[in-house]
């Protein structure tokens, strides 16, 4: 159950596409939080709302250095729902394969 919840938080981070922007931007690097808000002509204010929910998912970690806070990629989150999304979709294909063999079959007239 916690794993769920874990992942919810993580889905929900990435529901937005400025977050998603945001953490495509600190692949590259660290960034403050003006440096991040810089492209998108957001105010710092609304930009670190965005940082504090992808922070509250552990997809981004923030240290204040003086008077500016300094942002990179969180440690593991997305390796969790990377795992997650490949369970599912090996799933999906062990499903779909037995559905290609059961349509093969059916094709060929013989049953089960």
């Amino acid at each position: 159950m916690v794993q769920f919840l874990s992942l919810d938080g993580t889905f929900s981070a990435l529901s937005d596409p400025t977050r998603r922007a945001i953490l495509e931007r600190l692949g590259q690097g660290g960034a403050t939080i003006s440096e991040l808000a810089e492209p998108s002509g957001m105010s710092l204010t609304g930009l670190k709302k965005h940082v504090r929910i992808l922070e509250e998912a552990e997809l981004v970690t923030t240290e204040k250095h003086g008077r500016t806070r300094h942002c990179r990629l969180g440690p593991k989150r997305l390796d969790e729902a990377s795992h997650w999304i490949e369970a599912y979709r090996r799933n999906a294909e062990e499903r779909f394969g037995r559905l290609d063999e059961l349509l093969e079959r059916q094709k060929k007239g013989s049953p089960r």
